[in-house]
């Protein structure tokens, strides 16, 4: 089975990563980091209010828990095969340690070890503004190849709800992984 790692860090946006874990468990195994942070953003933006909801709700054998210390984890080695990683929603403290090189923890790590193995690497950063600092960081990383993909709803598909917007966002990142869905509504003209 085709494997994918998904970081969850502490932005703001945690719906997406939920969102995104939802659809990759479904056809592959997921290794999922979670940031102290995450847990943290977590209860305060959806309805799970402790990790052991989230534990709960997501206890599934193709998904392989980590946390951002254990930094010993299969995921932190380039001969951990994975198709890609996701950062969704990516801090831009986790950009920003990404850009410099600086892989102090997992999510880190692993994203280091999935550009130097050539593997696609896409970040979610979810910020607003960007700063001139941001904007540099995203550009150092998108001319290593890393994509960026910050969660932008649409509106052409006449979203009714919430759940729409997020669908948009997270089939778009799907796509960019060259993964079939139909979690949003494609633009026919």
């Amino acid at each position: 089975m085709e494997k994918f790692i998904l970081a969850i860090t502490g932005a703001s946006g945690i719906i997406y990563g939920i969102r995104l874990l939802e659809e990759l468990v479904k056809n592959f195994e997921i290794s999922l980091i979670l940031s102290d942070s995450a847990l943290y953003v977590m209860k305060l933006e959806t309805d799970i209010k402790s990790f052991d909801e989230f534990k709960e709700r997501f206890d599934n054998p193709k998904i392989k828990l980590y946390f951002e210390k254990q930094i010993d984890a299969p995921i932190a080695s380039g001969s951990y095969k994975t198709r890609g990683m996701f950062i969704v929603p990516c801090s831009m403290k986790t950009v920003s340690a990404i850009a410099h090189g600086y892989a102090d923890n997992l999510i880190t790590r692993a994203a280091d070890v999935t550009i130097k193995e050539g593997r696609k690497l896409v970040i979610s950063p979810r910020e607003m503004p960007f700063s001139i600092i941001h904007l540099e960081n995203m550009l150092k990383l998108a001319k290593v190849g890393v994509i960026i993909a910050p969660p932008v709803p649409a509106f052409y598909n006449s979203p009714k709800n919430i759940d729409d917007m997020v669908n948009f966002v997270v089939g778009k990142l799907l796509d960019l992984m060259e993964i079939e869905n139909g979690l949003y509504r494609r633009w026919d003209g």
